[in-house]
């Protein structure tokens, strides 16, 4: 047995060990209690005066800022919440600082719905968050909660997977609260610091403003991928007893070297950090890296927010955004042809076909509009109506120069513009048809109308084929769901059914060449849940059905920016049980764990695949697993807590996953378990100086050697059916370390 194995046998281990030891020992629970009619007249009382309308379930996870930032040390948000059930966070950089990405049951993100203050986050054109804009957000969060599944009707696109609600208004809770500053830093392996200053200021008349600055710099675990990002976030309101106006403004500017594609296994071998971007080959036929090979792009969120309550059952919530952002991509192509960029005159002239092409693509775009909801909230009965209008403008151009010869520079050899219209209005209702003290019956129901306008005019940004664009779509989308819940004494079981279409992104349309244009999808999910409450601990089940239409899937190839490409396939579903646990076994020793167990099949996939003689073939494979979803993922965490000293010590089990939808055996992403170990020690100081934490993170404590993601760079069918694979890999940093401190006044 090899050293990878050996290591998942043991992570295994402790994870069914700990399940083992649950239910002999002793212990008690951290539960939340979801008792809507006392949460109704708990926020009542506060100022938080509009309350999310949705079933209870188990199917979700929510956390609170200080749990969010336990173990923040500079990572993007997505390596925070790597405890969430069926959830993978990769990274490019190999280390979670620069470019980073995640899954929820196998659905990539960008098919999941992310909103800020109800407020749509994803990208309008790619549907992308792109986290290094706004590096350190956890810091600014009051509130996380991720719904996985379709879960209720919300603001942007739909939730194919799951989506993650976040919420920075939460985290003021009364007006009157003290002035609160905070100080952070962290530094580590591979040049990686974080700093953070952060204030939260009581002002006169139940005024308050919030500012946080952030500073996240690191050479990355792979040669040359450096990030160096800043973010900022601020917010000043009025926080009355009934009504509350706050105007909040967050983002950041980004400046990233491109570590976009990743190595072949043989180069795994003897140089796992290599970096192939950035390369060319000087006169004299050295190897050369480009210096300035670079990602640069800033965006900026501006969003005004009023909350009212009119009396104790009625509230509203209004919303006005806009964001703005811009930037730019600086590579340099090796050994491309003049014509791909516009020099076709230049190789006529010269009789020289090629050469090394700098080029940067730009990109410019405005997003704003309106949010809107009505609630009613009573003992019976609580109902929400709302509504949202967005426009999106995007400006895709870019430039090309002679890098090798100078023979022409600041070429546009590409320009296009996307535009969206995206409208929303829904209403959604929870009754509780039985509402005693520990036994209740509540059912849900939500209904949704989306409605989509979507245009490219232009042509596309591919570096080799530049082709016109002429898109022109309609979307018209009903999205109704409906759920029932029952509770009695501890337990709770439920079910809920949603219908779910959205649109194709922007990639879909520019990576098609306009000849097979890409359909919406639609999913329709069942998702059924038992949880059991005891006030020594809990424990969770929630099985889910997901039955996909024109499911677009990941495909295993990327396009030159690095993003991966998605395809649409005919029939498919994800079906799976998720196991949850929360277990206090002492005062100071805790056990959590989750554990997904799923099934990911296409139907009888059929894709367009090249022979050894390089002749293009429709291939029927018949069923094959979904790219990129393993079967199998757990977590185990072991937390310890004694007076001022916190250790928490995770193990994450991930399975093989197929990086296409072939199910080829040399296109496998072998499985992996990481464990990290987080210690926290709050220093024992008198009640009037700053509380003073002291923080160490060992990150891979194992030192487990992985990949995290991959790729398809060229696939064949061979002579015998069987598929032959050149994949490229990222991998991922061994053990690293990092400390730091917080000063809190």
């Amino acid at each position: 047995m090899n050293r990878q194995s050996l290591c998942i046998s043991h992570a295994w281990l402790m994870v069914l060990g700990a399940f083992a030891l649950m239910g002999r020992a002793e212990v008690s629970a951290q539960v939340i209690h979801n008792d809507s009619t006392d949460l109704l007249y708990r926020e009542l009382e506060d100022f938080e005066v509009v309350a999310r309308v949705e079933q209870p379930t188990t199917n979700h996870a929510s956390l609170q800022k200080d749990a969010l930032n336990e173990q923040n040390m500079g990572q993007n948000l997505p390596y925070l919440l790597n405890a969430t059930p069926s959830f993978i966070s990769v990274s490019e950089d190999g280390l979670g600082v620069g470019y980073t990405h995640f899954t929820i049951r196998g659905t990539n993100d960008t098919r999941i719905n992310m909103t800020v203050n109800d407020v749509a986050l994803n990208d309008a054109e790619s549907s992308t968050v792109f986290w290094i804009n706004m590096a350190d957000f956890a810091g600014s969060l009051g509130q996380l909660n991720v719904q996985r599944g379709v879960g209720t009707s919300t603001n942007g696109p739909a939730a194919f997977g799951a989506s993650i609600n976040m919420n920075t208004l939460s985290e003021i809770r009364k007006a009157d609260a003290p002035t609160h500053v905070e100080i952070g830093f962290n530094g580590g392996m591979y040049h990686t610091f974080r700093e953070m200053v952060s204030a939260d200021v009581k002002l006169p008349h139940r005024m308050r403003v919030q500012a946080r600055l952030s500073k996240v710099n690191s050479n990355g675990y792979r040669d040359r991928a450096s990030s160096d990002l800043f973010s900022y976030y601020g917010a000043l309101g009025y926080y009355g007893r009934k009504t509350t106006v706050a105007l909040t403004t967050f983002g950041g500017m980004e400046k990233v070297y491109v570590a976009w594609h990743g190595i072949s296994a043989e180069q795994m071998k003897w140089n796992r950090t290599y970096n192939p971007d950035g390369a060319y080959t000087d006169s004299l036929g050295n190897e050369r890296y480009y210096d300035n090979n670079f990602d640069h792009y800033r965006q900026q969120h501006y969003q005004l927010n009023w909350k009212q309550r009119y009396t104790d059952h009625w509230s509203t919530n209004v919303t006005a955004h806009y964001t703005y952002g811009n930037g730019y991509t600086e590579e340099i192509k090796a050994n491309k042809k003049y014509e791909r960029y516009g020099m076709a005159d230049i190789a006529d002239a010269t009789g020289v076909s090629r050469t090394d092409i700098l080029r940067q693509k730009h990109l410019r775009n405005h997003y704003f509009g309106g949010v809107a909801s009505a609630t009613y909230m009573s003992e019976p009965v609580d109902v929400t109506f709302g509504g949202a209008g967005s426009h999106y403008i995007g400006d895709h151009f870019g430039y090309a120069q002679d890098y090798r010869y100078h023979l022409a520079e600041d070429i546009e050899f590409y320009k296009n513009k996307g535009a969206k219209t995206d409208a929303n209005i829904y209403v959604k209702a929870n009754w509780r048809v039985v509402n005693q003290a520990k036994r209740k019956l509540t059912l849900y129901g939500d209904l949704q109308y989306r409605y989509v306008h979507y245009t490219i005019d232009g042509s596309n940004d591919d570096d080799d084929y530049q082709i016109p664009l002429a898109v022109n779509e309609h979307f018209h989308f009903f999205n109704p769901k409906a759920g029932i819940t029952y509770e009695d004494h501890g337990h709770q079981v439920y079910f809920n059914f949603a219908i779910a279409n959205r649109e194709p992104a922007r990639k879909n349309y520019t990576e098609s060449g306009m000849n097979d244009l890409p359909k919406a999808e639609r999913l329709y999910d069942y998702e059924l849940g038992y949880l059991y409450q005891h006030r020594r601990f809990a424990l969770g089940a929630n099985l889910y059905f997901m039955d996909y239409k024109n499911q677009l899937v990941t495909s295993g190839v990327v396009a030159s920016t690095g993003s991966m490409l998605t395809m649409n396939v005919d029939k498919s579903y994800r079906m799976g049980i998720e196991l949850t646990a929360n277990v206090e076994i002492q005062k100071w020793l805790r056990w959590q764990g989750t554990m997904t167990l799923s099934r990911n099949i296409i139907k009888n996939f059929t894709d367009s695949v090249y022979t050894a003689d390089w002749s293009e073939i429709r291939h029927c494979f018949g069923d094959r697993q979904i790219a990129f979803s393993p079967s199998i993922t757990a977590v185990s965490s072991l937390s310890f807590l004694y007076e001022g000293l916190t250790t928490d010590i995770r193990t994450q089990v991930v399975g093989h996953q197929y990086i296409d939808n072939t199910e080829s055996a040399d296109a496998k992403l072998p499985a992996y378990t990481t464990t990290d170990l987080n210690i926290g020690y709050k220093l024992p100081l008198p009640a009037k100086w700053p509380a003073i934490t002291l923080k160490a993170q060992v990150n891979n404590l194992f030192n487990s050697h992985y990949a995290s993601t991959a790729y398809v760079e060229e696939a064949t069918l061979q002579d015998d059916g069987s598929m032959k694979h050149d994949i490229r890999y990222f991998p991922q940093a061994g053990i690293n370390v990092h400390g730091g401190f917080v000063v809190q006044w």
